[in-house]
């Protein structure tokens, strides 16, 4: 780490950032296997998320059969099953860092704490703004999208993939989701800063300079539609029930983790699990850099980079004031 750092910040990783070493030449073997496990074994938030999706695949999915029509039953059960999912992920965590401060600044990006009060924030508050947004119209539409694709995978709308019969295929698509997310997710993002968009519907998110488990799906409905669409992927490669359910768990959940403010869960003075990034921290301060993430360099290509190094905050002010027009 540079001995000059920057400014304001109370916990810095180590930088300059670094994009995936899939897109760096000439490639480098060790690098890219090292990434891969990183990001997927041991304890990490994509094999967890995906343990979740497991779990509610063998006891608290309806079977496909009951998706064939739209009934209350079925779809009520999982709507049921998100709302306690969003709680127990996003109050676990909020709980563990904010409300009993059980690892006290250790780890956490910005000094300050989340904003009690707040007059552009709905309800008066942050957190309770990011809580109404999450739980109120967040998990309606991560339940509809699932309702959707599972109703076209039960009336052969949609390629049914299992294990029995293309196992290699089914295996690679949960490594793809978080690929296919990062390409997408940043496609999605960059149109959401073109001014009309900004305004009417992604500032709501960006109500968030500091952010909190609770601010990840803290969003504009048509911003968390917009979001959660990429899922409707699956209609052209197709899916098993279970790819569904882990690539929308998997857009939602580590939606909130990554906004969780901390760079890992700190258990006996040790980083047990990585968790929000600093890569996307300065999106929220800084505002007109990282629109992506780090699993594809669309920022590097593009210029919008902020690696975390001083010289790059001078080019991102330099790239804000262009935008600004000052």
């Amino acid at each position: 780490m540079s001995d000059e750092q920057l400014k304001g910040w109370n916990h810095l990783p180590e930088v300059p950032l670094k994009s995936s070493p899939f897109f760096s030449w000439p490639l480098d073997p060790v690098a890219m296997a090292k990434w891969a496990w990183n990001s997927w074994f041991l304890i990490t938030e994509k094999l967890l998320i995906l343990g979740i999706a497991i779990a509610c695949y063998v006891w608290f999915q309806p079977p496909l059969e009951a998706a064939q029509t739209f009934g209350l039953g079925w779809i009520s059960q999982m709507y049921l099953r998100n709302i306690l999912l969003a709680l127990l992920v996003a109050g676990s965590l909020h709980l563990w860092f904010y409300t009993y401060a059980a690892q006290g600044q250790k780890l956490k990006y910005d000094p300050r704490p989340l904003m009690v009060k707040g007059k552009q924030f709905t309800l008066g508050g942050q957190i309770r703004d990011n809580m109404f947004w999450t739980l109120g119209t967040g998990v309606l539409i991560w339940t509809a999208f699932e309702v959707v694709l599972l109703w076209a995978l039960a009336n052969g709308h949609m390629r049914l993939i299992t294990f029995e019969a293309q196992p290699v295929w089914f295996i690679t698509i949960f490594f793809l989701i978080p690929i296919w997310e990062s390409f997408y997710f940043y496609l999605i993002h960059r149109a959401l800063h073109f001014p009309f968009l900004y305004k009417h519907v992604h500032a709501l998110h960006h109500r968030n300079i500091n952010v909190g488990p609770w601010s990840g799906m803290s969003m504009h409905p048509v911003e968390q539609m917009i979001f959660l669409g990429g899922v409707f992927v699956h209609l052209l490669i197709g899916a098993h029930p279970l790819h569904i359910l882990f690539h929308l768990q998997y857009y939602f959940l580590s939606a909130i983790t990554t906004h969780t403010g901390f760079q890992g869960l700190l258990i006996n003075d040790k980083n047990r699990l990585a968790l929000g990034t600093f890569h996307h921290q300065m999106h929220h301060r800084y505002f007109e850099c990282n629109y992506g993430s780090l699993e594809i360099p669309w920022d590097k290509w593009f210029g919008s980079f902020h690696d975390g190094t001083v010289a790059a905050n001078e080019r991102m002010q330099e790239r804000r004031k262009r935008i600004m027009g000052k």
